[in-house]
């Protein structure tokens, strides 16, 4: 019986995978781990790890034969993970000394926690970004029309205590037995962004949880397993039908419209 089903999605990052497999294996935690590699169709010769995984027992590898997306992706290893606990991990991350224990550990001793999210590293150490607040109308007309500063804003939760938040990006990302049951699996709607957002809001709507647990880092290399999607000057237009199934095709228009003509008033008027 395993401890965490550790699930990793692969698109084009053959050798980031490999060394994100090899920092798993030497986490140092006495937890059973299974690790479980989804490549979708990558083009690089992503296909020889599989011969390199075969040879771990505790690895099990799923080749796609198109490119699925994230949400897909995920869920194919979801359906045959053994752990109750599920960590869905960024093919771009290392993990640090005992986080993956960490952040079992913490998600443990409640069972109202939903998820937990790792404490993200940039590789020179220092850290990332990873928490948001909700996305909604009220936040942004807030925000883009009366100068309220930070409330839809990317942002590094406070101190080195576990700190509740509304959604953490999903580079690592633990998923509690009692979220799965309550919630169910990724919003496979979604082909890439706004599923950590969706999900989130699942979460939230449950009743349960989610947790920035700073004890427990992961160093994550920001972005290099999506520039394999897109060139980084057209990415931006990837989040286009994901706000719309997120927002609802009225609520997305409403939202940028917001955005917009908030950003051509501060323009001629500033806030601040």
């Amino acid at each position: 019986m395993f401890d965490v089903s550790i699930i990793i999605v692969n698109y084009n990052t053959k050798d980031l995978t490999l060394d994100c497999i090899d920092s798993i294996l030497e986490e140092g935690s006495k937890l059973k781990k299974e690790i479980i590699v989804v490549d979708n169709a990558s083009s690089d010769g992503s296909v020889d790890l599989l011969h390199k995984l075969q040879k771990n027992e505790v690895i099990q590898f799923i080749k796609n034969t198109e490119n699925v997306g994230f949400a897909k992706a995920n869920n194919q290893g979801i359906k045959i993970a053994k752990a109750q606990y599920i960590l869905l991990l960024n093919s771009d991350t290392k993990v640090k000394k005992y986080a993956i224990e960490k952040l079992v550990s913490f998600a443990q001793k409640d069972s109202s926690i939903g998820a937990v999210g790792a404490r993200l590293l940039n590789p020179d150490g220092t850290v990332q970004a990873s928490a948001f607040p909700l996305p909604t109308i009220t936040r942004a007309i807030q925000q883009y029309w009366f100068g309220e500063k930070g409330l839809l804003d990317k942002y590094i939760p406070k101190g080195t205590k576990p700190v509740e938040v509304e959604v953490l990006v999903m580079a690592a990302f633990l998923i509690t037995p009692e979220a799965i049951r309550q919630v169910g699996m990724l919003n496979e709607k979604y082909f890439m962004y706004f599923e950590d957002f969706d999900y989130c809001r699942s979460i939230l709507n449950a009743g349960l949880k989610i947790y920035y647990l700073p004890q427990s880092e992961v160093i994550h290399y920001h972005g290099a397993s999506g520039r394999k999607v897109s060139d980084p000057d057209n990415q931006w237009r990837r989040l286009i039908p994901s706000s719309k199934i997120y927002h609802g095709l009225v609520g997305h228009h409403l939202f940028n419209f917001i955005l917009w003509s908030g950003q051509k008033m501060n323009k001629i008027l500033p806030l601040s």
